[in-house]
C-alpha cells in the first residue's frame, strides 16, 4: 500500500496506525485484505489462475499469505519504494517462493499474470500515474490481468478513515471513473467495476447482499479489473 518514501517512517508501526483508523469499522486490516483479494478470485472465476503475482505497493508484505491460500499462486513479487517497508515484508513474509524488491530494482519484461495494486495511487502524484500504469503494463504478460483497488471517495466512512490516517491526510483520492480512464489511457481493457465493503460489522448480517449490489458506487472500496490485450 505504499508508494511514497515517506511511508519509511511508518513501517514500523504501519499495522498499528492502520488498526486505530480502522477501528471504527469493527474489523481489522486482515478482513479487508482477505476480502480483496477473494472477491478478486470470484471476478477471474475458476478458469482463470495466475501463477506468477505481483504486488505494486506491497508496503509490509501483508497480503501476500493470500495470494497463495486464495489465489492459487506459486510466486509472488512485492515492489515497493519504501526500504523500510520491504525490510519488515522479508522479515515476516519471505519464503514460499515470495520476493520483495524496490520498484527501481525490478525491470519489467512480461513475466507476470496478474498484478494487484491496493490504496496505492491516492499517493501517487497525479502526473505520475500514468507512468506507474504503464510500468505495470510492462510487468505483465499479453493477457495479464490487473486489479486496482482504490478507497471510494463517495463513501463517507471511506473519507472518515482517511482522515484518522497520518499517511492518507494529504492523498488526491480517485473517483472510479477517473481509475478507468486512468487505466485505458494506459492501454488496458477494462472488464468490470466493483465495489465492497458497503456494511460496517455492526450490520454483518447484511454483507450477503453485497455481491448484488456490488456494481452501485456505494462500497468503501473499488476494484478495477482490467486486463492487457492478447496482442
Amino acid at each position: 500500500m505504499t508508494i511514497d518514501n515517506g511511508f519509511d517512517a511508518y513501517a514500523e508501526d504501519y499495522d498499528a496506525t492502520l488498526a486505530h483508523g480502522l477501528s471504527v469499522s469493527g474489523e481489522d486490516k486482515d478482513y479487508f485484505a482477505r476480502g480483496r483479494i477473494a472477491w478478486l478470485a470470484r471476478s477471474l472465476g475458476s478458469e482463470q489462475s495466475p501463477t506468477a503475482v505481483m504486488d505494486f505497493g506491497c508496503g509490509t508484505g501483508s497480503a501476500a499469505p493470500y495470494f497463495f491460500d486464495l489465489l492459487g499462486a506459486q510466486s509472488v513479487i512485492g515492489i515497493d519504494t519504501s526500504a523500510r517497508s520491504l525490510d519488515m515484508a522479508r522479515l515476516n513474509h519471505l519464503g514460499r517462493q515470495s520476493r520483495f524488491l524496490l520498484m527501481d530494482d525490478y525491470v519489467p519484461e512480461e513475466a507476470i499474470d496478474l498484478a494487484f495494486c491496493n490504496g496505492v495511487f491516492h499517493h501517487i502524484p497525479v502526473n505520475e500515474r500514468g507512468g506507474v500504469v504503464d510500468y505495470i503494463y510492462r510487468s505483465l504478460k499479453p493477457g495479464g490481468w490487473f486489479a486496482m483497488w482504490e478507497n471510494n471517495p463517495w463513501n463517507p466512512g471511506t473519507r472518515y478513515v482517511m482522515s484518522r490516517l497520518p499517511f492518507d491526510r494529504d492523498a488526491v483520492t480517485l473517483t472510479a471513473n477517473v481509475a478507468r480512464r486512468l487505466v485505458r489511457a494506459g492501454k488496458f481493457e477494462v472488464v468490470r467495476t466493483d465495489f465492497l465493503f458497503i456494511f460496517p460489522r455492526v450490520l454483518r448480517r447484511l454483507r450477503g447482499i453485497e455481491p448484488h449490489i456490488s456494481r452501485w458506487p456505494i462500497g468503501a472500496q473499488y476494484q478495477v479489473l482490467c486486463r492487457k490485450p492478447q496482442g
